[in-house]
């Protein structure tokens, strides 16, 4: 199967095209410019490096979240685009299922935990089992505060590793108080295009009208507007 996917969801971009599960082309970008300046140049150029197509492609697939709102639907978006032009299927997956996808292949036996910075001491999150070299779920994706999450780190009783852009963070926070707790190295910590491709292959695909972002809580603008109507009575 080749995947072409995509990572909008924090503020480095990625794309890539992952075939039966080997990289066939991949490109990063972490400028200051925003996704839709950079996203499709950046999948044009690495399709026309690697002498391919978007028509080449058995699916499409996304970080669909959670992460930064407007990047998610950039990337939301352009997948869209491709997959309705081509009539292909795409498939949005867990930003933080990605993350933990990068766990895979490094040897590690235990917890993974995929942490990103929601502000206001909270993450989004989730945590994973790490096993004979498979990644299978343990815990749904969360928008929780640092506190809770801690608390629920503390319950396993394995090695637990933290991958993300809050994986820092809670580290820092946690190390003292949870035993075993350890910080994935810089170059496989946060989300990419190639965690994205690996984890669309085991989920099912849709079409490009019903693929939509997976948002664990409202945007910023809509929780202040909301919070102002509950205050007004």
């Amino acid at each position: 199967m080749r995947i072409l996917a995509v990572e909008t969801s924090a503020g480095p971009a990625s794309c890539a095209v992952v075939e039966d599960g080997k990289v066939i082309a991949s490109s990063y970008n972490n400028t200051a410019q925003t996704h839709s300046q950079t996203l499709m140049p950046m999948v044009e150029e690495m399709l026309k490096q690697a002498g391919l197509t978007v028509s080449d492609m058995d699916r499409l697939a996304v970080s669909a979240g959670p992460g930064s709102f407007t990047g998610v639907r950039i990337g939301v978006a352009a997948v869209k685009g491709m997959a309705f032009a081509e009539n292909k299927p795409c498939v949005g997956v867990s930003t933080l299922a990605a993350i933990a996808r990068n766990a895979r292949g490094i040897g590690f036996e235990g917890v993974v935990c995929a942490a990103m910075d929601a502000r206001c001491r909270q993450v989004y999150t989730a945590c994973f089992l790490a096993q004979n070299g498979e990644i299978s779920r343990l815990s749904a994706d969360e928008a929780i505060s640092t506190d809770e999450l801690k608390a629920c780190l503390v319950s396993y009783d394995k090695p637990i590793l933290l991958f993300g852009d809050g994986a820092l963070l809670c580290y820092r926070e946690f190390c003292g108080e949870i035993d075993r707790l350890l910080l994935a190295p810089e170059h496989l910590r946060y989300q990419t295009a190639v965690g994205v491709a690996h984890e669309a292959r085991e989920c099912e695909a849709v079409t490009a009208e019903m693929l939509q972002p997976l948002y664990l809580r409202l945007p910023q603008a809509e929780r202040e507007l909301k919070a102002r109507q509950q205050l007004q009575g």
